[in-house]
């Protein structure tokens, strides 16, 4: 394994997002290392039950107005909330390696997940990943100390784009993993089945999860600019075609209108934050965009 991974997080990259802040809709309430529903004063405040008082609890957290009405003493209980657990899903797969700028979809994709690692950390929120083609190629537990850092950066680094996708199992095998609720990041190419994408994320949805899906896609991808005879080689055993892709540039684009439309239009029925980011994107601009995205979101909710 090398020892280049550091190059995901470019100091002049960590200036730049360090005045953002994740927020996870549904689950952030209040302030506390980052906006999330956390505990106050070593006291969560989301309330779940009464039981009956006993010798040595704090009478503060007797419950005058039911004691009103029953003359007896009750304690108010909280549920013990935690800040906000975070896994990342970073796709490695072979499509992953296309890229006609500076940065390779895998190498942007490997940038958004070390930045967002270094938000969450300084937020003191735990953060978890799993790197993945058609099977799992490495796992990163939940952890919220800042050295976690290193260990998530070195899994990026070493996980080398190969094979096809399975978004299916993927998301299958998180949720069966992730006991409980917390925020599911997706940073992907999506060049996968769009029936197993779509009951992935329904299922991560059920589950109680706050999805976000970042759409990595090159330039070329999205506008599909090249000239003269080209030869096409397929990236996860797709095949080659040698052709004039002048002929095929109008067809193409409209497909690939259609799939973003029919993603966006399912990631907003599903309440899924998704957002189409181009490597050619300053990373800053596209997280801003995103997380201003999600605070818009999570205003409608509220109101």
């Amino acid at each position: 394994m090398t020892q280049d991974y550091r190059r995901f997080l470019l100091p002049e990259e960590i200036s730049r997002i360090a005045k953002l802040e994740v927020r996870a809709r549904t689950i952030v309430e209040g302030f506390l290392s980052g906006l999330h529903r956390s505990p106050y004063f070593g006291q969560s405040v989301e309330f779940v039950q009464h039981r009956e008082y006993t010798p040595g609890d704090d009478y503060r957290r007797i419950d005058w107005k039911v004691w009103s009405k029953t003359d007896k003493y009750y304690i108010k209980q909280y549920e013990e909330d935690t800040n906000l657990r975070t896994t990342l899903l970073v796709d490695v797969s072979e499509s992953m390696q296309f890229g006609s700028g500076s940065l390779s979809k895998y190498e942007y994709a490997c940038t958004i997940a070390a930045s967002l690692t270094y938000l969450l950390l300084r937020q003191q929120d735990a953060v978890g990943m799993v790197t993945f083609d058609d099977q799992v190629r490495s796992q990163v537990p939940l952890r919220s100390k800042r050295n976690h850092l290193h260990a998530i950066l070195s899994a990026l680094d070493f996980s080398k784009p190969q094979k096809k996708t399975d978004m299916y199992s993927i998301m299958e095998q998180t949720a069966k993993a992730q006991s409980r609720r917390g925020m599911i990041v997706l940073i992907s190419d999506l060049f996968a089945p769009r029936e197993g994408l779509f009951r992935g994320l329904r299922m991560l949805r059920h589950r109680g999860h706050d999805v976000l899906v970042f759409h990595v896609l090159d330039d070329q991808e999205l506008d599909f600019n090249f000239t003269g005879t080209t030869k096409f080689e397929g990236m996860e055993e797709s095949g080659e075609l040698v052709c004039d892709p002048r002929s095929l540039r109008d067809g193409y684009l409209e497909a690939v209108r259609k799939y973003l439309e029919e993603v966006r239009r399912y990631c907003a029925n599903h309440v899924i934050d998704y957002q189409t980011i181009r490597t050619s994107e300053h990373l800053d601009a596209a997280l801003a965009h995103f997380m201003n995205h999600r605070i818009g979101m999570r205003s409608s909710v509220r109101q």
